[in-house]
């Protein structure tokens, strides 16, 4: 994630919407991480949220002159990643979706030692992060959408209410008192049932081959511990961009931040190389 202030932000704004290139991909890549963590942590998987970050990198890029600079760029770019995930379609939970019911039930009878080994030989620690990773991540599913931005917009990026609100078109207030009950949701459920993060009985080592055999993880395509992980400064920055952290800002330990995927930077850039600059300028 490239750090720009919103000065330099609205400023490559201007240069881009006349016609320069170089800025039009800076801004690409100002923004790329952000919005991957965030449809990431939206959609579920790395698959999925490398083709909704294509989309909305697109559509901030097709949409760049109506930018008005009435608030930050950023924040300009939020809503155009929330409005496209919270009804997103096309990943894999809309299809298959999850709650926490099923996933207690899951924990509690899942028939874990009648799976053989198919961890085939890849190391069990290595594999036990990513499915913790991954399961932490996969729990946001259980939320309606509304409800999992959220919980991201004021765990992971520690957005000040009145612009997370805004962003959601809803009321400071109502954003708050949404956000306590959600964390406590959740909260209560990693409390009940999970080992790592609470006091429950599921323990990622123990369910290792459960979760290859249910397609959980991917012995061979490991997303989580090859990613490369941003530290949490970096995203702090983005919220510091838009507005002050407000006093409900909490950290989850399990709401890491990674770069986007090197396909996502390469099918921009090649998007990129290619628009006409009228795309842009006229759209």
């Amino acid at each position: 994630m490239t750090k720009k202030t919103n000065e330099e932000l609205q400023a490559l704004v201007k240069k881009a919407t006349a016609g320069d290139k170089k800025s039009l991909e800076t801004l690409a890549a100002s923004v790329q991480d952000m919005v991957f963590n965030l449809s990431l942590r939206m959609l579920g998987t790395f698959a999925d949220a490398e083709d909704a970050t294509q989309d909305i990198l697109l559509k901030m890029i097709t949409h760049l002159s109506s930018f008005r600079g009435d608030s930050a760029f950023t924040t300009w770019v939020f809503r155009i990643a929330v409005n496209h995930l919270k009804d997103y379609k096309k990943h894999m939970f809309a299809h298959h979706p999850l709650s926490f019911e099923y996933y207690g039930d899951d924990i509690e009878n899942g028939k874990i030692r009648d799976v053989p080994d198919l961890t085939q030989n890849v190391e069990k620690e290595l594999l036990a992060e990513e499915l913790k990773m991954s399961c932490t991540n996969v729990m946001l599913q259980c939320l309606d959408g509304e409800s999992r931005c959220i919980f991201i917009l004021g765990t992971m990026f520690k957005l000040d209410s009145r612009i997370a609100a805004d962003i959601l078109e809803i009321t400071p207030e109502a954003y708050r008192q949404r956000l306590s009950r959600i964390r406590k949701k959740m909260a209560d459920f990693l409390g009940q049932y999970c080992g790592e993060y609470g006091s429950g009985r599921c323990r990622c080592k123990e369910r290792i081959n459960y979760a290859i055999e249910n397609h959980r993880i991917n012995p061979l395509q490991l997303d989580y511990t090859t990613a490369t992980e941003i530290p949490m400064e970096t995203m702090l920055d983005v919220k510091n961009a838009m507005e002050a952290i407000d006093d409900l800002s909490q950290d989850f330990s399990f709401c890491k931040p990674y770069e986007s995927p090197e396909r996502t930077r390469h099918l921009i850039q090649e998007f990129l190389a290619s628009t006409q600059l009228s795309i842009v300028q006229n759209s």
